[in-house]
């Protein structure tokens, strides 16, 4: 079996932190009962390209129980877990191409490994995978019944395909799916991104004037639990709707060029590019912490600020500090890549239970309708949506109303007025 991980010697420590997140994944244990017991992806080959995470892991394992051959790469270079990556190729014997800082030429080598598969469904997170199939593999474009998308970035990715008329197969949208971004963007994102914050600065919030970059799901998270932990959250936007959301919530919005003068730790979590720039840093204070939780790396402008600087170093791991002309310092969190899974562990397994179920039962609906299907992106069916925010409340122990006969006529009809 081919693969390329850090060090296999790591596979203990990582089954034991794969059980551990298991059991907070009750939904996509169920899931996984049920695919041992019919196979409902037997034969299907499978390519993933996803952040190596002990959570991933549980999703590997259901599809490779649920029939399927599995094969995995990251779709980040910085959040690789290297420990799960070994356990999934020694214990689970899943072909696994990652490695935890792998330079940008090694990952996307590890999505053409992963390719070599010759998939019958292809997993995204930021539809680095597709585009790669699209561009470098198209010779492999024809056997594909369809694939699923995680983010929102790979989602507008894969909608500027669509519009252009280059998508070749059809795409499953997992991140439009209530169960994902309800939960996983707003929730996930918001706690472990703080948590990413802290493990790389131990900066006090509190106090700290913090500025989020974006207020859609994933910034609505961020802004709510910076805002618990006693900072002073200012909010940036384009959207006017999604501005006065945030200033309805208690926020302070203002543009970015205002924000810089003032804020104490950025965070960008827009999914566009080059938010925080060039005069955004000169107006900055010093010792400013900038860092990003949108998909790619290029939310800061990165490049702007190798030019502007005339020094920088390694204060910490996953903080690069440059230093300024006149000697103002600003502190670059894990080289622009997500914070939240490239100093801290990615969102908690009870979140992600819901995201990878609809990955799961997304994966078997294109088995059972890809065919059928146009080259388009589909919103995940409503069925499953429910289905799963079903299980999570079973798994809760949480109990609801059911529609009387006579409610659901009410709810039917129109004769009925005042």
């Amino acid at each position: 079996m081919k693969y390329d991980v850090k060090d296999i010697k790591l596979a203990p420590q990582g089954r034991l932190r794969i059980e551990w997140a298991e059991r907070n994944m009750p939904v996509l244990r169920l899931i996984r009962e049920r695919f041992k017991r019919e196979k409902p992806l037997k034969g299907v080959k499978i390519s993933a390209c996803l952040h190596v995470t002990t959570e991933t892991a549980n999703l590997m394992s259901t599809l490779a129980d649920g029939g399927a051959q599995v094969t995995l790469c990251a779709s980040n270079p910085l959040s690789t877990q290297d420990d799960v990556a070994a356990s999934l190729v020694k214990d689970l014997r899943i072909p696994v191409f990652s490695v935890k800082g792998e330079s940008n030429r090694v990952y996307y080598q590890h999505i053409m490994s992963a390719l070599e598969l010759q998939p019958d469904i292809t997993m995204d997170d930021g539809a680095d995978l597709v585009s790669t199939l699209h561009s470098r593999r198209k010779n492999l474009l024809k056997g594909v019944i369809g694939g699923t998308e995680e983010t929102t970035t790979g989602v507008v990715r894969l909608r500027s395909m669509e519009k252009h008329g280059i998508l070749k197969y059809p795409l499953i949208a997992v991140n439009d799916s209530k169960t994902k971004h309800f939960f996983d963007n707003r929730y996930g994102t918001g706690q472990s991104t703080v948590d990413g914050i802290l493990r790389a600065t131990n900066v006090l919030l509190a106090g700290s004037r913090v500025v989020a970059a974006g207020y859609g799901w994933c910034g609505r998270g961020f802004a709510t639990k910076a805002k618990g932990m006693g900072a002073d959250v200012i909010v940036t936007e384009v959207d006017p709707l999604k501005a006065i959301e945030a200033v309805m919530d208690g926020f302070r919005v203002m543009i970015m060029a205002e924000a810089a003068k003032i804020g104490d730790v950025f965070c960008t979590l827009t999914g566009d590019i080059n938010v925080l720039r060039r005069e955004h840093f000169q107006a900055m204070k010093d010792n400013a912490v900038i860092c990003n939780s949108g998909h790619f790396n290029v939310e800061i402008d990165i490049p702007a600020l190798e030019k502007m600087a005339k020094r920088k170093r390694e204060i910490r791991e996953f903080v690069t500090e440059y230093t300024l002309p006149g000697g103002k310092r600003i502190n670059l969190l894990a080289q622009g890549r997500l914070v939240n899974l490239s100093a801290a562990e990615g969102h908690p397994a009870s979140v992600m239970d819901m995201s990878f179920a609809n990955q799961a039962l997304a994966a078997e609906y294109l088995v059972n309708h890809g065919k059928g299907l146009e080259n388009r992106v589909y919103i995940v069916p409503e069925k499953i949506d429910s289905e799963i925010a079903r299980l999570k409340l079973k798994s809760l122990g949480v109990t609801i109303d059911h529609l009387t006969a006579e409610q659901k006529e009410y709810l039917a009809g129109w004769e009925m007025g005042t």
